[in-house]
């Protein structure tokens, strides 16, 4: 089962940032590229209430982007959401 979705698309440099980010901490991710639906910031603001990407939910738990994930890490707040997702 995997940990998190990852919301991208593929030119986006904190999308990139964001999954090597969660590589290095061995999350596993399903990763779903937004272009590739037919009204890719409509439906993605449907899902996350957001219109840019990368978009990260953790189990149930939107974070937000890149930078939301790294202060949920700087702030000792990913891991315990990580263990509650497994």
């Amino acid at each position: 089962m995997n940990q998190a979705t990852v919301y991208t698309t593929s030119w986006c440099p904190s999308c990139v940032n964001a999954k090597a980010f969660l590589d290095n901490k061995s999350v596993t991710y399903t990763e779903i590229d937004v272009e590739k639906w037919d009204d890719p910031r409509g439906q993605l603001e449907t899902i996350t209430g957001q219109r840019t990407v990368p978009q990260i939910v953790i189990g149930e738990t939107h974070v937000g982007g890149f930078d939301d994930l790294l202060a949920l890490h700087q702030d000792g707040v990913l891991d315990e959401l990580l263990k509650a997702s497994v």
